[in-house]
Formats: structure tokens, C-alpha cells, sequence
């Protein structure tokens, strides 16, 4: 079986949460790790995930740890949705206020 992994880097603005883990994660840079198959028995190269990780870093007394936490490509999404909607809400309401004007 030919298997082959991808990395890349997800970035959150906001503290968030994933699916089956307690607790919210600072915002930051996030390494993901996805593992693909080839698929057998067709007439070009096509692959089907296998597994999707996320690098988490330990904070506090587990600093310098790190763990891969398994997620699937719809939670990291739904994930990446939520911070980027946060996002936009936070710029929404700081837009909103007016600069004081200097009464002097």
C-alpha cells in the first residue's frame, strides 16, 4: 500500500475548540499532518485520506510537549470557520467606535 503525508500550517486568530478534546486552544500557529492512500485498481494516480492530525504544543507545566491530536478535515474546517467569523465580528465592533474627538 503506497502511502504518502502532507504538512502544512493552519493559523487561528482566536482561542479555539475542536471536537472530542476538553478545553479551548490559544491562538496560533497549528501544524497539520494529513495521511493519504493510494487508491488500487484505477486508471490514474488518485489518493483517499486516511487521517488527519494537529500538532498541539503543551502550555504550563506540559510546555515543551507536544502531542498530534487526531481531527477530521470537516472539524479543522468547521474550526477555521468559527475564527474567522470571531475575527470578522471583532473588527466589526472596534470598527464602530469613533475616535474621541479633541474638544480643546
Amino acid at each position: 500500500m503506497n502511502m504518502r503525508s502532507t504538512r502544512s500550517t493552519v493559523t487561528f486568530s482566536n482561542p479555539f475548540t475542536l471536537p472530542g478534546y476538553p478545553g479551548k486552544l490559544p491562538a496560533g500557529d497549528y501544524e497539520v499532518l494529513v495521511e493519504e492512500e493510494l487508491l488500487q485498481g484505477v486508471s490514474f494516480e488518485a489518493y483517499r485520506r486516511t487521517a488527519t492530525y494537529m500538532t498541539v504544543r503543551g502550555q504550563g507545566a506540559y510546555a515543551g510537549r507536544s502531542e498530534l491530536r487526531v481531527t477530521t478535515e470537516s472539524d479543522l474546517k468547521e474550526a477555521r470557520r468559527q475564527d474567522a467569523d470571531t475575527s470578522e465580528a471583532n473588527n466589526r465592533s472596534e470598527a464602530a467606535l469613533s475616535p474621541q474627538e479633541d474638544t480643546r
